[in-house]
């Protein structure tokens, strides 16, 4: 697992961090706003609210929005993920279970089978499971009503769920990267919670080289405040914020050492292009992880380039390398 992948290493950590309110929750503006009118006019309705499809890289804030939008709703969220609903059954139980309004949370849902995610259609529009009794000739199928519910997805990878599927969710919101200021503010109020002194130049220090990300920026809070209770005198100044983002090896451009490793193994490559599979090969990590976890800030801090033949080498990739456009440093 990367450093950046770490959803679940700590999740009482983040959970004490986690906002439960839109005003606690900086960042992504637009999307808080549609949610708040969405939600406005559900309330004045009184009416569930329509499902609603989360998508965006990881660690952006997916999980915590839809606990806000549950509490704004005043109602119950239960949360589950795709890999743990592998039979139409699992999924018919939760179903089953919910209260009028209630909100069911699946997170990582382009991951769900396909028949699961077909099971699923006739529950989002119609509200009602149809449940198979016996098997071969004795088979006999039951049709059972649910509460009106709203189901919120959360993704990673948009384009693995079907058109039938991703059409059926009526509110479609795209969380993206965070800019430093209010990255700033995050790490400011965790500071707060978790009782951490911290300067503003070193909130920004590890506001501009967390990749965008809070769930990134909390982490690199908290090693932070590890160097500065050791070497400093507990408070995180810009130059031990510093000190602690090169103990995990990440640069003055936000890079860590697997992003280094795969501008490398493109330059080494002529600049690409070089496919998926074999980046993976050749940095020793799941093909999956660096399309999702590393690619999609390296794309967006214009390193690198994703074409049909495969990676590429941006020109500022090679400027970040210390490489002459189309030069080859080792070599």
């Amino acid at each position: 697992m990367s450093s950046f992948e770490t959803k679940n290493t700590d999740a009482s950590f983040e959970n004490r961090l986690r906002p439960i309110c839109f005003e606690d929750f900086p960042g992504q503006e637009s999307v808080k706003n549609n949610l708040k009118i969405y939600i406005e006019a559900a309330k004045k309705r009184e009416e569930p609210l329509d499902h609603i499809l989360l998508s965006g890289p990881p660690g952006l804030g997916k999980t915590t929005l839809a606990g806000i939008v549950a509490k704004e709703m005043n109602v119950t969220m239960r949360v589950t993920s795709a890999p743990a609903i592998e039979r139409p059954a699992d999924l018919a139980g939760m179903l089953t279970g919910l209260k009028y309004g209630e909100i069911l949370f699946i997170d990582e849902i382009h991951r769900l089978s396909t028949v699961v995610e077909e099971y699923l259609y006739s529950a989002m529009e119609d509200w009602v499971i149809d449940i198979t009794m016996d098997q071969g000739l004795a088979a006999s199928s039951i049709r059972l009503p649910l509460q009106r519910f709203t189901l919120v997805g959360a993704t990673t990878r948009e384009g693995l769920l079907s058109g039938p599927f991703r059409d059926r969710f009526g509110i479609p919101e795209r969380l993206d990267y965070y800019d430093p200021e209010p990255l700033v503010k995050i790490i400011l109020r965790s500071a707060s919670i978790l009782s951490i002194q911290i300067e503003h130049e070193g909130a920004y220090e590890i506001a501009r080289r967390c990749r965008g990300t809070p769930r990134v920026a909390n982490r690199f809070l908290a090693r932070a405040r590890d160097v500065a209770q050791v070497k400093g005198n507990g408070v995180i100044t810009n130059e031990i914020a510093h000190q602690a983002l090169l103990m995990l090896g990440v640069d003055e451009n936000g890079l860590s050492e697997m992003d280094r490793r795969l501008l490398e193994t493109l330059l080494a490559h002529q600049g690409g292009p070089v496919g998926l599979k074999t980046l993976a090969i050749t940095v020793g990590e799941e093909d999956e992880t660096l399309e999702n976890v590393y690619e999609p800030f390296l794309i967006r801090e214009n390193l690198i380039l994703k074409t049909p033949q495969g990676r590429k080498l941006a020109p500022r990739g090679y400027a970040v390398l210390g490489a002459a456009h189309g030069n080859n440093l080792f070599g």
